[in-house]
């Protein structure tokens, strides 16, 4: 069935969401393998309309140490924004093995607690930064007041992943407060564009997680790699090993069995702080 269709939509995600979207989660194979086929068509459907956007907000709890190291204030653009929830590191609070990290303001709804390794701090401060400007960049940008979205995005997220729907659900409700400014585009052709918008006084930060596994192509994944390197930023790629092989050799890597986070510096913003948290 997924090979009828065009190359991007072979996704297993894509199966599994519309599957969930549409009929909640299955009780098992047997329940699942008869909705397939008693009604692919409407399936089918789905896929064909829809877009693999998960949008995790614990990737937040890498991004964060790192962002507190850059010269201040930030001027944050998300390529992949989905929903925009990762544009909103400062609105979380952490706990990195009893290392807890606040929100950089109250908000009324419950703030994700993300809890992550001790040793992606240095210390307290250094999970701080000052935001001047935030925005967002996708080919389908998601709004957390539209609960058909929102229901999209729950969708993605895998039954038994312990409480990721939980966060995401938390998070959606911290973003309705102060929703990030999103824009379509392709992260391509519209990256300068949106770029331009950003403060001079600021430091720009151009920045993506698991988003470049969704471009299949190398050579426009090159591309990407070059568009981003003409622009006057801070390039924080956070993807699976192998992705980012385009990038100039980053200041600094920090790797894991599953990703690869990087950090270069491009043209002319200042120098960057020596000092940098140890993500594993």
């Amino acid at each position: 069935m997924l090979a009828e269709l065009q190359a991007p939509k072979r996704q297993p995600n894509l199966l599994f969401a519309s599957v969930r979207y549409l009929y909640g989660a299955p009780t098992g194979w047997t329940q699942f393998r008869n909705w397939v086929f008693e009604r692919r068509d409407e399936i089918v459907t789905v896929i064909r309309v829809r877009r693999t956007q998960t949008n995790e907000p614990a990737r937040c709890a890498t991004l964060l140490p790192l962002l507190a190291t850059l010269p201040q204030p930030l001027a944050l653009l998300e390529v992949g924004a989905a929903a925009g929830l990762c544009l909103l590191a400062d609105r979380y609070a952490y706990d990195y093995n009893s290392h807890n990290v606040a929100p950089s303001r109250p908000v009324a709804a419950v703030a994700p607690h993300v809890q992550m390794p001790r040793e992606l701090l240095n210390s307290a401060s250094s999970a701080r930064y000052r935001r001047a400007w935030r925005a967002g960049l996708d080919l389908e940008p998601l709004d957390v007041r539209d609960n058909d979205q929102m229901a999209w995005l729950e969708a993605l997220v895998w039954p038994g992943e312990g409480h990721r729907l939980e966060l995401l659900r938390a998070a959606t409700e911290v973003a309705k407060l102060d929703p990030p400014a999103l824009f379509r585009g392709d992260l391509c052709h519209d990256l300068p564009s949106l770029a331009a918008q950003a403060p001079s006084n600021a430091t720009l930060v151009v920045f993506h997680t698991a988003v470049l596994a969704y471009v299949p192509d190398r050579r426009e994944r090159a591309a990407f790699a070059e568009t981003v390197g003409e622009l006057d930023a801070v390039w924080v790629a956070n993807e699976a090993p192998g992705l980012v092989s385009h990038a100039r050799r980053p200041d600094h890597a920090y790797r894991s069995d599953a990703f690869l986070l990087i950090q270069t510096r491009n043209r002319s913003r200042g120098p960057i702080p020596t000092e940098r948290a140890s993500i594993g």
